[in-house]
């Protein structure tokens, strides 16, 4: 079965054809980094109307590369940006009724766990129970999977993404965005050594009950973000620091807080069930010194660390059109009626 996946939820217009929710056979994606790049973080309007120039262009390209004939549409109804979401729900939407073919809605945080999957011969049902991780730019969400394709939230960021709260920290520090790259490179040239104790995120119990969850489980970067305005309006500002080159300190200790957090709540979430693997995506998860982290928590678990191939980490097309054959949950006429759902959760 050869799916077309189509995803803008954010910075990326993508387009992907896969074959029997694993085999990619074409993969086109579009980044928007250098429209976002003066503003330090994603606007939404240009956002969109990138998405609405690009659009055509990606698919088409995805599908002439692919050179199959497509029996299905898959697309991102949410969560992500209404304003992005819109621009490929009512593409997919028109696609598929020009070629009166099936249309899949597809949850983008779902799609994110089955990104380990792609271009492997794995299959998810023979890792049943799972913990799943998508940590990126806009989630931070710990997901139980007891079968593959039944998901349920059991922890996530009760403010700023892990992703966000490195963008936010890069602007704050005049290091460029995105922020991940860079302060993942600066972090593991200055290693672990002389580290500034900033706080790993831990919310209060009762901010995590009102989500309706345990802050053993969740995370909170807010105070982490703030405590690094503090620390550099006290030492000058982002100059002074650059000048008596203490970034790198800074940085190597800012990120060793939101690694911490993450470790953390994994390895509590970990005590849930007797779990086969930890299934993690999301562009986070590109992060060296996160993938070190989790590799030993695994090995001590010793259960497998099922990480998906860097050019899947981030956003793209092929993990909607993966899922899609794996889990057709909302599709053909009810497809066609929904509507973006810029909030949407996982199960």
């Amino acid at each position: 079965m050869n799916i077309l996946g189509i995803e803008t939820s954010c910075d990326e217009t993508a387009a992907a054809v896969v074959q029997d929710g694993c085999k990619v056979l074409s993969s086109i994606v579009y980044t928007q980094i250098p429209l976002h790049k003066p503003y330090g973080g994603v606007v939404p309007e240009i956002a969109s109307r990138a998405h609405i120039e690009k659009i055509n262009e990606v698919v088409t390209t995805a599908i002439k590369e692919a050179n199959v004939k497509l029996d299905a549409i898959a697309v991102t109804y949410g969560p992500g940006l209404s304003p992005a979401l819109i621009v490929g729900l009512n593409a997919a939407k028109g696609l598929a009724a020009s070629l009166g073919i099936d249309l899949i809605a597809i949850n983008h945080l779902e799609a994110h766990l089955h990104t380990p999957f792609l271009d492997t011969d794995l299959d998810p049902r023979n890792y049943e129970p799972m913990l799943g991780l998508v940590v990126s730019g806009g989630h931070t969400n710990w997901v139980d999977m007891p079968r593959y394709g039944e998901y349920h939230t059991i922890g996530q960021t009760l403010d700023d993404a892990a992703g966000e709260a490195f963008d936010k920290a890069a602007k704050l520090l005049a290091l460029g965005y995105p922020g991940g790259p860079v302060i993942d490179k600066i972090a593991r040239e200055w290693g672990r050594h002389d580290l500034i104790p900033f706080p790993k995120g831990r919310p209060r119990e009762g901010v995590s009950a009102l989500a309706g969850l345990s802050a053993s489980l969740c995370v909170s970067f807010s105070g982490l973000k703030t405590a690094l305005l503090r620390y550099v309006e006290k030492n000058g500002g982002a100059e002074s620091l650059i000048a008596q080159a203490e970034t790198p300190r800074i940085v190597a200790s800012y990120q060793e807080a939101v690694i911490g957090a993450l470790e953390d709540r994994t390895l509590e979430a970990l005590k849930r069930r007797n779990y086969k693997a930890l299934v993690v995506g999301g562009g986070v998860s590109l992060n060296s010194r996160l993938r070190e982290v989790l590799g030993d928590m695994a090995s001590c678990k010793k259960i497998p660390l099922l990480l998906a191939k860097p050019k899947y980490c981030g956003d793209n097309g092929a993990m909607i059109a993966a899922l899609a054959y794996w889990r057709r949950n909302i599709s053909g006429a009810d497809a066609m009626k929904i509507d973006v759902a810029p909030s949407l959760e996982v199960g």
